[in-house]
C-alpha cells in the first residue's frame, strides 16, 4: 500500500494489515509524562523503520524530516505526531480503533483522514501515468486540487500533505533521481500555490524553486549561475547598505534587523517572463528586507529609504494599509542608488514577518482548543482562525479554477474511486445509485448492485472519501420509482435525481405515442387512406413531427375529428352551371329515402348519414349538399356541421326525418358508446351483456388498456337515439365504469 504523497513501501518485513501487539505493549509502557510524539514515534519505528517509499526514501525518515518541517513552521506536536501515525495506519488491522485507544479520537482521526488522502492521491496519480496519449495534463491537477478541498474541513490534514510534499521534493533534490512530471506539476501548481494562499512562505518558496528545478533543469541552472556571476561584489555592497540603513535607524531611535533577502529563482523567471524583462533588470536581483518593532517604525524606515535613494514611484506597494488576500502585510518599494541599480526593499514589523514566514501555522490551535478553548486559546480566537484559515481555501480554489462563484469550498463533496482508479467527485452522503449516474446516465437506470472496498452494500449506502465502488447493472431495464423517495434515501444528486424523472416522463410519453399512433392509424384505415405518409399528415395540420401529433392524441388532448376535416375537406359553393336540384311541388308527396330522411322541397335526392356525428331519430338534423354525393346529414350539435355551415351557409337546407315503421323491420341506425373503464377481468363482457339485453346490435368494438385503465369504444344499431340514454345509464352501473357516452 502507497503511505507516501508519491509512493509506497517495497520492501517491509511485515504485510499490511499486520496487527502488532507488541507494539502497543510497548507503547504502552512508556512513562505518563511522556509527551504525544515521543509516544508516536516509540509506536511507529518498529513499524516502518525498514521500510522504503517508491521513491528510494526511507520511510522513518521521511516521516521525521516532514516532522520536523511542521515543527519549523510552527505546527502543533499532535501535527508532528500525526505525521509518525499516518505510516502506521496501512499496519493495523483496525487502524482508526487501534489510534484512537493509544493516542485519542481526534489524533486518530487525523492519522486516518491523511491516510484516505495519501491513498486517494496515489491511485489519481497511478492512474494519471497510465493515461493515454493526449489526455489532458490540467485533468490530474485539478483532481489534486479537488482533493485537498474535499479533505480540508480539517486543516491539519492539509498541512501535514504540504509537509510531506516538500520533504519528497527534497529527497529527490539531494539523492539527485529523476522525478516524475506529474509530481513536479502537482507541487509546482497545486501545493505551492495553496502554501501560498495560507501565507506559508517558507514552504512556497523552496517549492516553487525545487519543482522548477526539476521540470525546467536547463533554465534553472542558467539562472542560478546568473546570480552566482560577481555574487561576492553584490553581497559585499548590500553588507555595506544594510550596515549603513541599520545605523542611521538606530541614531533615530528605531532598533531594526535589516539583511539580504534570499534570492528564489522560480520568482525571478516569473517576472522576467511575466514583464519581458532580461535579468539585468530584474528588481529583486538586490534585495532587503528591515524588520522593526512598531508600524510606525515601517513609515520612518520607509521615509528614511526615500530620502537617500531614487524612488521608483510604479513600484511602491504598501501592503500594511491595504493587507493582501492572504493577511500578509508589508512595505514594498523598489530605490535605485547612486549608479542607477536598483534595491528591492521590505518593510514590516516582526510579526508580520512570522506571519509571512508561516502563515496560518500559526492559528492552527483552533482545532485543539474546541468549543471551549484553552492554553490561552479563546474559543473566540479560534474560530476567527478558523474562518481565517478557510477564506485563504477559497481564496486558493478561486485562483486555480477561474472562478469568481462562491462555491465549491463549502460544498459538501466526497471523491470516490472506480475499478480503473478513476476519480468521481460526488456531494456528501451520496451513495452507489448517485455513482453510476456520474458515470453515464444509462449506468444509472440499469443499476441493481454495488460493491464497495469489495464487499456487496445496499443502494442506499453513503459512501465515503476514498472508497472505491463497483456496480452491477442489468443488461436492459429502468430506474425504480422509490429512488425518487427521499425518505429511502437512495439518491442524494439533484441531477442524479433529475436524470430518473425524465426516465418515467418519457415512458409516460412514449405510452401517450403509442396510443396516439394507433388510434391515427385505425381512423386513416377507416377512411381508407393507409398509403398516406403519417410524417405529411403530422406536418399538414401543423406538427413538427408525427410523434407530437400521436402524443397529443394520445393524451386526449387533440381531437380525431381534425383529422377527419382534414381528410374530407368541404366542397366549395355551387356554381351555376353545376346541376341544380330539381324542386318539386311543393304539394307532391316526397317518397321514403334509403337513409329515412327526408329533404325539405326535394324529391328523389340522394341522402346519406354522416359518419363524424352518427345521427339517429329523433336527433335534431340538417343537411349539407355536397358534391356529386347528394346530401350529407349532420346531427345539428355536430362540430364539422357547424364548421360547414359557418363556410357556406347557402348549402344547408333543411331535412327532417321520415316516418319509421314500427316493429321489427323498424330501420336502424348505427352509433358509436365511448366508454372508460377499470380495467378488469369479464369487462367486456359484462358490458356487452347489457347491449344484448336491449336487444342493441354490437356491430364494432375497439378497446385499448394502459396501465389498468380500458377505453373502449362500442358501435352499435338503433332505431332510437332516445333509448340510448337508458341504455347508458345500465352501462355506467356496471363495476368499475367511469364513464360512458354518445360520440
Amino acid at each position: 500500500m502507497v503511505i507516501s504523497n508519491t509512493s509506497h513501501p517495497q520492501n517491509g518485513s511485515r504485510p499490511p494489515g499486520a496487527l502488532l501487539p507488541p507494539v502497543l505493549q510497548a507503547t504502552s509502557e512508556l512513562p505518563v509524562g511522556v509527551d504525544v510524539l515521543q509516544r508516536a514515534r516509540a509506536f511507529a519505528q518498529p513499524l516502518i523503520d525498514n521500510e522504503l517509499l517508491d521513491t528510494a526514501e526511507n520511510v522513518w525518515t521521511h516521516a521525521q524530516s516532514s516532522a520536523a518541517i511542521l515543527a519549523d513552521i510552527g505546527g502543533s506536536v499532535d501535527m508532528q505526531a500525526a505525521t509518525y501515525l499516518v505510516y502506521a495506519c496501512p499496519h493495523l488491522n483496525k487502524p482508526e480503533e487501534v489510534l484512537t485507544k493509544a493516542f485519542g479520537a481526534n489524533l486518530a482521526q487525523l492519522a486516518m483522514q491523511t491516510n484516505q488522502l495519501v491513498h486517494l492521491q496515489r491511485v489519481s496519480r497511478a492512474a494519471a501515468n497510465t493515461a493515454p496519449l493526449g489526455a489532458d495534463p490540467k485533468l490530474q491537477t485539478e483532481n489534486v486540487r479537488k482533493m485537498l478541498l474535499a479533505f480540508s474541513r480539517d486543516l491539519r490534514v492539509v498541512m501535514l500533505r504540504l509537509a510531506s510534499r516538500l520533504q519528497t521534493l527534497r529527497h529527490f533534490a539531494a539523492s539527485k533521481l529523476p522525478v516524475s512530471q506529474a509530481l513536479a506539476d502537482e507541487s509546482l501548481h497545486v501545493f505551492a500555490p495553496l502554501a501560498n494562499r495560507l501565507g506559508i512562505w517558507q514552504i512556497k518558496w523552496e517549492m516553487e524553486d525545487l519543482s522548477f528545478r526539476f521540470l525546467e533543469p536547463d533554465t534553472y541552472k542558467q539562472i542560478a549561475r546568473l546570480l552566482d556571476e560577481k555574487r561576492l561584489e553584490r553581497e559585499s555592497y548590500m553588507a555595506a547598505i544594510s550596515l549603513r540603513l541599520q545605523t542611521e535607524l538606530l541614531a533615530q531611535g528605531v532598533r531594526a534587523q535589516v539583511q539580504g533577502r534570499p534570492k528564489h529563482i522560480y520568482s525571478i523567471v516569473k517576472k522576467m517572463r511575466g514583464k519581458s524583462l532580461p535579468f539585468e533588470r530584474v528588481f529583486d536581483i538586490r534585495a532587503l528586507r528591515v524588520v522593526v518593532p512598531e508600524v510606525v517604525d515601517c513609515y520612518q524606515a520607509l521615509s528614511w529609504v526615500h530620502e537617500h535613494f531614487t524612488p521608483i514611484t510604479e513600484e511602491f506597494d504598501d501592503y500594511i494599509a491595504k493587507p493582501k488576500t492572504n493577511g500578509y502585510q508589508s512595505l514594498h518599494t523598489v530605490v535605485r542608488d547612486v549608479d542607477g541599480r536598483p534595491i528591492e526593499i521590505q518593510i514590516r514589523t516582526q510579526a508580520m514577518h512570522e506571519h509571512a514566514e508561516i502563515g496560518v501555522s500559526a492559528h492552527w490551535a483552533y482545532k485543539e482548543a474546541g468549543a471551549k478553548g484553552y492554553a490561552g486559546v479563546s474559543a473566540t480566537k479560534a474560530y476567527d482562525a478558523k474562518i481565517a484559515v478557510l477564506r485563504q481555501l477559497l481564496a486558493w480554489e478561486r485562483d486555480l479554477s477561474g472562478a469568481g462563484q462562491d462555491k465549491g469550498l463549502f460544498d459538501d463533496r466526497i471523491y470516490v474511486l472506480t475499478p480503473d482508479a478513476a476519480i468521481v467527485e460526488l456531494p456528501q452522503g451520496a451513495t452507489p445509485i448517485d455513482f453510476a449516474y456520474a458515470l453515464h446516465t444509462n449506468l444509472g437506470h440499469r443499476c441493481r448492485g454495488a460493491k464497495v472496498d469489495g464487499a456487496m452494500v445496499p443502494l442506499n449506502t453513503p459512501l465515503a472519501n476514498g472508497q472505491t465502488v463497483e456496480v452491477t447493472a442489468i443488461k436492459e431495464g429502468g430506474p425504480s420509482r422509490d429512488w425518487l423517495n427521499l425518505e429511502l434515501g437512495f439518491l442524494v444528486s439533484s441531477r442524479a435525481r433529475a436524470k430518473v424523472r425524465a426516465w418515467f416522463n418519457a415512458q409516460v410519453s412514449s405510452e401517450n405515442i403509442s396510443r396516439g399512433r394507433e388510434a391515427v392509424e385505425k381512423l386513416l384505415q377507416r377512411e381508407g387512406r393507409t398509403a398516406m405518409r403519417l410524417e405529411d399528415l403530422a406536418a399538414q395540420l401543423g406538427f413538427k413531427s408525427a410523434d407530437g401529433l400521436f402524443e397529443v392524441v394520445g393524451k386526449d388532448e387533440y381531437s380525431l375529428r381534425n383529422i377527419e376535416v382534414l381528410l374530407n375537406p368541404p366542397e366549395p359553393a355551387l356554381t351555376p352551371d353545376e346541376i341544380v336540384l330539381q324542386r318539386k311541388s311543393r304539394g307532391s308527396r316526397n317518397p321514403q329515402s334509403p337513409s329515412g330522411v327526408l329533404v325539405v322541397g326535394v324529391d328523389s335526392l340522394l341522402t346519406q348519414l354522416s359518419r363524424c356525428c352518427k345521427p339517429a331519430p329523433p336527433d335534431v338534423i340538417s343537411g349539407f349538399v355536397t358534391r356529386g354525393k347528394g346530401v350529407s346529414i349532420h346531427r345539428q350539435d355536430c362540430s364539422n356541421f357547424r364548421e360547414l355551415n359557418l363556410r357556406n351557409p347557402e348549402r344547408v337546407i333543411d331535412v327532417r326525418w321520415g316516418e319509421r315503421k314500427p316493429g321489427p323491420d323498424a330501420a336502424v341506425y348505427p352509433v358509436d358508446v365511448a366508454i372508460e373503464a377499470v380495467d378488469r377481468q369479464g369487462l367486456l363482457r359484462d358490458i356487452s351483456e347489457v347491449f344484448s339485453k336491449e336487444k342493441m346490435n354490437v356491430i364494432g368494438v375497439q378497446t385499448q388498456s394502459i396501465k389498468g385503465m380500458a377505453w373502449m369504444t362500442f358501435t352499435v344499431e338503433i332505431s332510437d337515439s332516445a333509448m340510448l340514454t337508458r341504455v347508458l345509464g345500465s352501462v355506467k352501473s356496471l363495476k368499475g365504469v367511469r364513464n360512458a357516452r354518445r360520440r
